[in-house]
Order: structure tokens, then C-alpha cells, then sequence
């Protein structure tokens, strides 16, 4: 597999995103095979240099303890990108950028919108700099619209609706655990952004694409028709079940809890069998699938009563002798080394360049399998600030020492 060539080489990437939703969309590049020089500040870098845990000579600590140890969201995020160090605010810096720009094929940003434009790293200055550039924004409401404050990924999942989708009517609203719309709109910033290369092929021409956090995880809430439930009186709020799919969802055994799944006829049928209760596909109440969903309430407490009475693998084991949909509910780590997720190389190890660690640590992959060609990282990274300054502006800009030596000390590069 490591012969075969990966989707997205030939293309280079100028990335100047920071924190997670930028920084994800451009390791999505790298890892499918990109060129990508990450742009720092001189001073602190990436905002997520300063995210705890970190790991270094110590193994894994809450603070850092030596000037080399590296937080693990940086070790993640920055996995197959080079690293330069240009101070933005300076004004010499728009010459550099846009001798960047004229070596690249990708732009991507996500400062708050109107930020690049005042730094003079827009997109019209890159369209200047190459009219086949392609530029990606991806800011929390989008570009075109008014500044609205830092969108963090907590206060667009509060915007969109999407923590009032999951937990008991009664309850506070659900954040969710991961960092949904972070690691959402990243997804769509790439898909846009091949669109515009595909395109470009045809028309020879780059441009703009312009993803809002706000819009992509509203438009995953808007998948539902909340309007409708709302009118015939189906609860919103799912919390721990689906009941307008009764049964579906997660039930509690005595060490644990299963996620199950028995809408149609034979799975209800199923599920009955293993509780010892075949008869009650002939009640009323549950022999259709409206029934059931009428009676969810009631179908639920009987599951639970059932479940609650069995360890997890003996509910799992019988759910599936019947052929009904069950899984034991993971905890991420054990998630994380799942035979088959490892086949795939879905999640890859990482560690410090120098250190080793006790625990494995175990990060996102790229989940595409290719038939003729591969995805994966190349062995770089930025562990200093301005790492790659030498590769990148003088190799690949054919700055001259003396140049290089005077951005320095006019406080352009570090």
C-alpha cells in the first residue's frame, strides 16, 4: 500500500488556521496527500500549543514542565504539515504571504470574518497575488455576514439547535461531548474546496469558498422536521431512545448499557424472543410499528426491566442469536482500538518525536479507503515554531540569506 500514491499530491496548501476547525480541515488535505506549510505567529504559535494534556520526558502531564514538551492537540492536529513562523500584523508580511500564494494551489483561513482582509491575506489579495488560488474561509456565521464574536464550538452547538436534540425533556440542555461543529465544518471546507479544484480544472479559474460553522451544523439539525413532531406531539428531545422509532436506542444492563435497534416487525419479534416475551408481538399495543410507537413509554420500561437484570454481554449475545441490531456502548479509548477501525487505519498512533510514553496515545486517521491509491501523513512536523522557515522560504521562495537575516530582525519571520 505505501507504493500507491495519495489522492491529493501536487497540491499545495498555505494554511493559516489555528485552534481545531481550521487546523482539521487541512490535516483532512495532508493526510490525503497535500502539501501543506502551516503558518504560525512567531510569538506562541497555535493556539492549541497551549491546550493540557501535553507529553514530553515527564510522559503525560496537566502542565507543561519543559520548554520541549509538546500538547497533544498540537502533536494531533499538525501531523504532516510543515511549519513556518510569519508575524501577520507586520506589514512586510503581505509580501511574503503573497509570494506563498504564488506557490500554492489552496488557501485556508479561520480567523473571525474580516480578520484576513484587515491583515491584507484575503482573498482579494490572494487573487492578486494568483487568480487560481483557491481560498477557503471558515469562520462561525460566515463571511459575508457581520461579525458575530469567537464562535467556539460550544456556542454553535447552543446557536443551532443541536443541544436541545438529545436528553430528557425535563433536563438542561446536552453539549456534546466531542466537538461537533468544530469537526464538522471542516468536512464541508474540504468538500468545498475540491469542488473549486474541480472546477478550476474547467474554467482555469480559482475562487472563493466560504463555510459558516453555524450553517453546517444547522444544516445536520434541519435533517429533522421539528415543526411536524411538534404538531402531532412527538417529543423533540430524545434522550436516551428514539421513541417515533420505538424500540431504538440505549437501554441499561446491570454493567453497562446496549444500543439496540428493533423497528420493523421481525426485529421487534426478535427482541420479544430474547426477553422471553414472544407473546407480546401479538398485543395490541406492540404487534405494528405504530403501536409501538404509541406505546413507546411503556415498551421501554418492560426492555429496561428485562435489561436492566443482565450483564451487557449476556443482553448482547442474546439480541444477536435473534439477528436484532445491538452493540455494548464503548468508552472511547476501548473505541479507539477496535480490530477493524485499526485494519483501516482509521485512528493512527502518535508520540513525541523524542519521548517515548507509556500510554498510547491514538488520534484520528483519515477514514477513505482508495482502490488505487492511498491516504496517510507524512513524517513531519512542526515542534518549534518557524520549523521549516529554512525549507519553506529559502528552498521553496528562494529567499537569500541576507533576506531571510532582515525579515528576521525587522520581526517578519522568527
Amino acid at each position: 500500500m505505501t507504493d500507491l500514491p495519495r489522492p491529493l499530491e501536487g497540491l499545495r496548501v498555505i494554511d493559516l488556521t489555528r485552534a481545531l476547525a481550521g487546523p482539521y480541515a487541512t490535516l483532512l488535505l495532508a493526510g490525503l496527500g497535500a502539501e501543506v506549510i502551516k503558518v504560525e505567529d512567531p510569538k506562541g504559535g497555535d493556539l492549541a500549543r497551549d491546550n493540557s494534556p501535553y507529553v514530553g520526558r515527564d510522559g503525560i502531564t496537566i502542565e507543561r514542565q519543559h520548554a520541549d514538551d509538546l500538547s497533544v492537540s498540537h502533536l494531533t492536529r499538525a501531523r504532516g504539515k510543515q511549519g513556518v513562523a510569519l508575524n501577520l500584523k507586520h506589514p512586510e508580511a503581505r509580501n511574503v504571504f503573497a509570494d506563498l500564494v504564488r506557490t500554492a494551489d489552496i488557501v485556508v483561513e479561520n480567523f473571525t470574518a474580516g480578520t484576513a482582509d484587515r491583515l491584507g491575506v484575503g482573498y482579494e489579495a490572494a487573487r492578486a497575488a494568483n487568480p487560481r488560488v483557491i481560498y477557503c474561509s471558515l469562520s462561525g456565521f460566515g463571511a459575508d455576514q457581520p461579525e458575530g464574536g469567537k464562535a467556539m464550538d460550544v456556542i454553535i452547538q447552543a446557536l443551532s439547535g443541536a443541544m436541545y436534540t438529545s436528553g430528557d425533556a425535563d433536563h438542561p440542555p446536552v453539549r456534546m461531548g466531542i466537538p461537533v461543529a468544530d469537526m464538522l465544518a471542516p468536512v464541508f471546507a474540504v468538500i468545498g474546496i475540491l469542488s473549486a479544484v474541480h472546477q478550476r480544472e474547467r474554467s482555469g479559474e480559482g475562487q472563493h469558498v466560504d463555510i459558516s460553522m453555524l450553517g453546517a451544523l444547522t444544516s445536520f439539525v434541519a435533517i429533522e422536521n421539528w415543526a411536524a413532531m411538534r404538531a402531532v406531539d412527538m417529543p423533540a428531545r430524545t434522550g436516551l431512545t428514539v421513541q417515533r422509532l420505538s424500540p431504538f436506542g440505549v437501554f441499561a444492563c446491570v454493567d453497562g448499557y446496549i444500543a439496540l435497534v428493533a423497528v420493523h416487525h421481525k426485529l421487534a419479534l426478535g427482541l420479544f424472543e430474547a426477553m422471553g416475551r414472544p407473546e407480546l408481538i401479538e398485543d395490541p399495543r406492540f404487534a405494528t410499528r405504530d403501536g409501538r410507537v404509541a406505546n413507546a413509554n411503556t415498551l421501554e420500561a418492560l426492555i429496561t426491566a428485562w435489561s436492566c437484570m443482565l450483564p451487557v454481554s449476556e443482553v448482547v449475545a442474546r439480541l444477536e442469536a435473534k439477528g436484532v441490531p445491538v452493540a455494548p456502548v464503548r468508552h472511547p479509548e476501548e473505541a479507539l482500538v477496535d480490530p477493524r477501525v485499526l485494519a483501516r487505519e482509521e485512528t493512527n498512533a502518535v508520540s513525541h518525536p523524542d519521548y517515548a510514553s507509556s500510554v498510547e496515545l491514538r488520534t484520528a486517521g483519515i477514514p477513505i479507503r482508495f482502490s488505487r491509491a492511498r491516504a496517510g501523513f507524512d513524517a513531519v512536523l512542526p515542534v518549534r515554531i518557524g520549523e521549516h522557515n529554512r525549507q519553506v522560504f529559502g528552498d521553496l521562495l528562494g529567499y537569500d540569506p541576507a533576506r531571510l537575516a532582515a525579515l528576521a530582525d525587522q520581526g517578519v519571520i522568527a
